[in-house]
C-alpha cells in the first residue's frame, strides 16, 4: 500500500480541534497553521474525508522545494511523475499562493507550474497541442511560504463543510464544519444535554446529534477521490458501510428553539435530511421566555451579532435577556459566538475564557462560561 505525505486544512483558530480529531482516528500530527499534517494511503484519505467533522480538505502533498526563480519553480515542477497523478484527459487546475516569497506574483507562479505540467504530460503522453481536460477534476494548488514550494492535489472537492443535508437555510448560517469545531471546543460528547435557545436554521444542535449518534459527517457526499483513475473504487464503499454500523442511538436529549417559526421548519428538514430528526426537540420560543428542567449539559448558541447600528441595540437588549433567563443554569458549560465586544457586559457576567476566531472575514469572540463558576 502506497503510503502519502496527507494533511487537513481548516479554518483560523481551530489546527489544535482538527489535530484532535485525527489523533482520535489513530493519526501521529504534525501542526502547523492552517494545516495538520499525517501520513496514510487510500483508505485514510476514505476515512479521513468521512469522518473529519472541523476540517475544511484533505490533500495530498506532492512536492516540497526550495524555489527563489521562475526557472527553479519550472523545473522542479517538471521534475514530477505527473503521468502517473494525471489521466491524459484530466482537468487540472492550479491554485497558487505565496506569502512572504521572491516569487511573489501569485498569477505567475499558477502559470508557470500548470505550463511545466502540461509540458510534462505532453512529452509523457506524446500529445502536441494543448492536453483536453475533459475528464474528471484533479484540483492541484501550489502553496509558497518564505520561498519554500509544496505542491499538492486536494482529495476533497467541494469543502468539507458541504455535508449534504442542509437544502434550505435562513439568513447567514454557520457553516456546518465551524458549528462542529465551536462544539468541539466543549465537553459536550453526547452524555449530557445540549441546548440551543436562538438555533436559526439548526447547524449546531444537528452537528450536535451527528457527533452524539457517531454519523460520519460526510456520509451523504461524494468527494474528488471519487473521481481519480488510479483511486481504488471499492474503498468508499467499505468505509462508508463501515461507518454506517458504528452509529449509536442517542443517549441525552437535544433542544433546539428560536423565535421564528419559519426558520425552525427549515432547521427540521436539515434536520430530517440529517436523519436526526427525531434526535431532536425543536420548539417556537423567545430566549426571555425559554425555561428548562435538564441540567448538567451544553449550551451552544450564535446570537445575532447586530453589527448595522439599528440592529445593534435590539441585539444588545437581545444579550440583557440571555443574561437574564440563562446565566441561572449554573450546571450547565455555556458558549456564544458574537462579534459584539459589549457582549460581556449586556450578558452580566465575564466569561471564564474568550476565544478569538474568523467566522468567515468576520472576526469574532466565542465567550466561554464554564459550569459552576460565578
Amino acid at each position: 500500500m502506497e503510503e502519502y505525505q496527507l494533511y487537513a486544512t481548516m479554518g483560523a483558530g481551530f489546527e489544535s480541534v482538527v489535530a484532535k480529531e485525527l489523533q482520535a482516528l489513530g493519526y501521529e500530527t504534525v501542526t502547523e497553521n492552517g494545516r495538520v499534517f499525517f501520513k496514510g494511503g487510500q483508505a485514510d484519505i476514505v476515512r479521513c474525508n468521512l469522518w473529519l467533522r472541523t476540517a475544511d480538505r484533505v490533500k495530498i502533498l506532492l512536492k516540497e522545494f526550495p524555489a527563489r526563480d521562475f526557472a527553479t519553480l519550472y523545473d522542479e515542477t517538471y521534475a514530477y511523475d505527473w503521468a502517473m497523478l494525471l489521466p491524459v484527459d484530466a482537468a487540472f487546475p492550479v491554485k497558487g499562493r505565496s506569502v512572504r516569497s521572491k516569487l511573489h506574483s501569485e498569477p505567475d507562479v499558477q502559470s508557470i507550474v500548470k505550463k511545466a505540467i502540461v509540458d510534462k504530460m505532453s512529452a509523457q503522453y506524446h500529445r502536441r497541442g494543448k492536453l483536453p481536460e475533459s475528464g474528471s477534476l484533479y484540483q492541484l494548488d501550489v502553496h509558497i511560504y518564505k520561498d519554500v514550494v509544496r505542491l499538492s492535489l486536494d482529495t476533497t472537492g467541494e469543502s468539507l463543510f458541504k455535508r449534504g443535508y442542509r437544502i434550505e437555510h435562513g439568513g447567514a448560517p454557520l457553516k456546518e464544519n465551524f458549528a462542529a469545531a465551536l462544539i468541539k471546543l466543549t465537553p459536550y460528547d453526547g452524555t449530557h444535554p445540549f441546548i440551543d435557545p436562538m438555533c436559526g436554521s439548526g447547524t449546531l444542535p444537528i452537528e450536535a446529534a451527528l457527533i452524539a449518534r457517531n454519523i460520519a459527517p460526510g456520509s451523504w457526499r461524494k468527494f474528488a477521490f471519487d473521481g481519480f483513475d488510479w483511486f481504488d473504487p471499492s474503498l468508499h464503499e467499505k468505509e462508508l458501510e463501515l461507518a454506517k454500523s458504528q452509529v449509536r442511538p442517542a443517549q441525552a436529549p437535544i433542544w433546539a428553539s428560536d423565535i421564528d417559526q419559519s426558520i425552525l421548519e427549515v432547521a427540521k428538514l436539515n434536520a430530517h435530511n440529517a436523519g436526526v430528526l427525531q434526535d431532536i426537540r425543536f420548539k417556537q420560543v423567545a430566549v426571555k421566555d425559554f425555561t428548562t428542567d435538564l441540567e448538567n449539559g451544553v449550551i451552544v448558541s450564535n446570537p445575532p451579532y447586530g453589527k448595522r447600528l439599528k440592529d445593534k441595540q435590539g441585539a444588545e437588549e437581545l444579550y440583557r435577556q440571555m443574561g437574564q433567563v440563562l446565566r441561572p443554569l449554573k450546571s450547565f458549560s455555556q458558549y456564544y459566538l458574537t462579534a459584539d465586544p459589549d457582549f460581556e457586559k449586556c450578558f452580566g457576567q465575564k466569561a471564564s475564557k474568550k476565544r478569538k476566531l474568523y467566522n468567515g472575514n468576520l472576526r469574532v469572540d466565542y465567550y466561554q462560561f464554564w459550569a459552576g463558576r460565578k
